[in-house]
């Protein structure tokens, strides 16, 4: 029997979706994480009636305890090769009218869900790790380009992948003698439900509502930006081909970007300097 494990949150879309299937089809035992039956159902009818699911609201205290003793029971002394902290959503508005809640939504499942999720999981890991030898086990994140470089009108989302690559680079040291890999993984345009929901965000502001009248011409210039990066992106099995390469490779990066877009952003990002940084963006988003 197949004994490593991974969880993969966020499974129901994506990322999460493809590197389920990708896994389970190159010899892992992934248990797709979803937040609603019905996403349950449609991943076993996609991966097979034999995928494990499991449902997990990672923003939730309780949802994450419970998982975790499930997970404890289906993975016995195998304990959890891995964990794929993939799941995220985006909050977008103007940082002036984003409200106390908007942001702590956004860092709830962003961040701190993944560290919860990560916090009640370490033991399965080193289980692993006992039973199959040092650097067995690995923690992967799902960051963006986002966590690397700050956009205007997505200010909440760009907080919390900055947020998220700090903690994994300080969760990777702190592993390192335990046996343990921590991988952070940065996307560029991924084909993804998440554009959908960019457009429903740009409905939802009405011409005469005071966030479209002091930052419309932002609004319109990113929801633009958005629309052209989804007609060029790159599908979701790009990541999951590195999520594998991670599991299975013996030094797995620290810290990957994926995609060309992404690619070209960081190498920018890293050599120009932060006023021609800034230049660059208005001149990418016609903005002034």
């Amino acid at each position: 029997m197949n004994n490593r494990f991974v969880l993969i949150t966020g499974s129901s879309t994506g990322i999460g979706k493809a590197c389920a299937i990708y896994l389970a089809r190159n010899g892992f035992s992934p248990i797709a994480a979803v937040r609603r039956e019905e996403d349950a159902e449609k991943l076993r009818m996609i991966a097979g009636p034999d995928s494990r699911t499991l449902q997990l609201d990672i923003a939730d205290s309780q949802s994450v305890a419970g998982a975790a003793v499930k997970l404890a029971e289906i993975t016995g002394d195998a304990g959890l090769a891995g964990i794929v902290n993939n799941a995220g959503i985006s909050v977008p508005g103007p940082i002036e009218f984003l409200s106390r809640e908007d942001w702590q939504r956004q860092f709830d499942v962003n961040f701190f869900g993944h560290i919860h999720v990560t916090q009640a999981l370490l033991p399965l890991l080193r289980r692993h790790v006992e039973s199959n030898g040092f650097g067995a086990s690995r923690i992967l994140f799902i960051g963006s380009i986002a966590g690397r470089i700050s956009m205007p009108i997505l200010g909440a989302y760009c907080a919390s992948k900055h947020a998220l690559a700090a903690m994994a680079a300080s969760l990777r040291m702190e592993l390192r003698n335990q046996g343990i890999h921590v991988c952070l993984i940065e996307p560029g345009a991924i084909q993804s439900e998440i554009w959908r929901k960019g457009d429903d965000f740009a409905s939802s502001i009405p011409a005469d509502a005071p966030a479209r009248q002091l930052y419309g011409k932002v609004i319109e210039a990113v929801i633009r930006t958005s629309q052209a990066s989804a007609a060029d992106a790159i599908p979701a099995d790009r990541v999951a081909r590195l999520v594998h390469h991670c599991m299975i490779s013996s030094n797995p990066p620290r810290r990957k970007v994926v995609g060309r877009d992404a690619i070209f952003a960081a190498i920018l990002r890293r050599m120009v300097p932060e006023k021609w940084f800034d230049k660059i963006l208005y001149s990418i988003l016609k903005v002034g």
